[in-house]
């Protein structure tokens, strides 16, 4: 009776352990997935056979038994991760309490709405489609206070983390939100003096932003397009008739190119681009801010090539000035024929 009453004790103790290995014991260890990515919308019987054709559990049996258990029979759209020698009990209770692992969405510099929609396609479960459809539809957008124009003016290069089943107008909230937490009252004041609001100074940044890099070269160059903006003359960027073109590699822009006809071309409209040509750093927004008072007017690149620029406040200056870095160009443009 004795051996027995031990062999049944050792039976269920064995029984027991089997069970506690199968429920908290390893079980993730042959797939190589670093994620699991439910869909909004999925049953909990697609994220089963997602699970096994994944290789992320090699069968149902104790799942079922588990998840049963634990009351988990509905399951929660999102990105979940898959750590190797994952228990079953983890990932059910990760699913099951909807334990998203966050997405890092890094701005450094877009260009284009179609620049950051192909972005955010590739990051969250919404496509790129959605996304542009978002950036462009003035509908979707008037809450926000800005248009498919002026979009791109609230989003601020940085890092943001959201969920990856976010709709668009979600993501764009969060950015929009950010946007608006910069623009405190400060700086406001600091717009209503040189008589822009945040929208134009953000756009007027941006094209700072893709004239120079030099912080104090962005500081004139605020000043040179603050006074020509506030004289009602042309801004005349070169950057802006890039973006009407599309084509940011020119490195040299020729009359031919000045005369493109579209509202960004800044050698013929005057006045601000309608919107930004690009997401505008923050520093250079407090640049334009704090850009010093002169009286210059114009600018061009030094003929050194040095990153640095020759600054006028008259337009014969100016003229010899741009002459002399032209002459540097076609020089430079002999050469490189030359070599090839």
């Amino acid at each position: 009776m004795k051996k027995t009453f031990r062999f049944v004790l050792i039976l269920v103790l064995i029984l027991v352990l089997f069970a506690a290995w199968k429920v908290f014991g390893p079980s993730v260890s042959n797939s190589q997935e670093k994620f699991l990515y439910i869909k909004t919308g999925s049953t909990f019987g697609q994220v089963k056979e997602d699970l096994i054709s994944k290789k992320i559990i090699s069968s149902t049996r104790w799942f079922d038994l588990i998840a049963g258990s634990m009351k988990f029979n509905s399951v929660k759209a999102g990105k979940y991760e898959i750590k190797k020698n994952m228990s079953l009990f983890e990932l059910i209770r990760v699913l099951k309490n909807g334990r998203q692992t966050p997405v890092k969405l890094v701005i450094t510099k877009f260009r284009l709405k179609e620049d950051l929609a192909r972005k955010l396609g590739q990051q969250f479960e919404f496509d790129s489609l959605t996304a542009i459809h978002f950036l462009t539809n003035n509908d979707s957008l008037k809450i926000f206070g800005v248009d498919s124009n002026t979009v791109m003016a609230a989003v601020m290069p940085d890092t943001y983390s959201f969920f990856w089943n976010s709709t668009p107008e979600k993501v764009y909230q969060k950015l929009f939100d950010h946007w608006k937490k910069f623009w405190n009252d400060e700086r406001k004041k600091k717009a209503d003096m040189i008589q822009l609001d945040p929208i134009r100074v953000s756009i007027l940044a941006s094209i700072v932003d893709e004239e120079v890099n030099l912080k104090s070269e962005k500081e004139k160059i605020a000043s040179v397009y603050l006074n020509r903006l506030h004289k009602n003359m042309q801004m005349e960027s070169c950057p802006t008739v890039k973006y009407a073109l599309r084509d940011f590699a020119l490195t040299r822009l020729y009359y031919k190119h000045l005369k493109v006809q579209s509202p960004y071309n800044t050698y013929e409209n005057r006045g601000l681009p309608p919107g930004p040509i690009c997401t505008p750093q923050p520093e250079t927004i407090d640049i334009v801010l704090n850009a010093p008072q002169t009286d210059y007017l114009y600018f061009v690149a030094n003929s050194d090539f040095s990153g640095t620029h020759i600054y006028s406040t008259n337009y014969a200056d100016h003229l010899k000035f741009a002459k002399k870095f032209a002459e540097a160009q076609d020089k430079q443009d002999s050469i490189r024929k030359a070599n090839h």
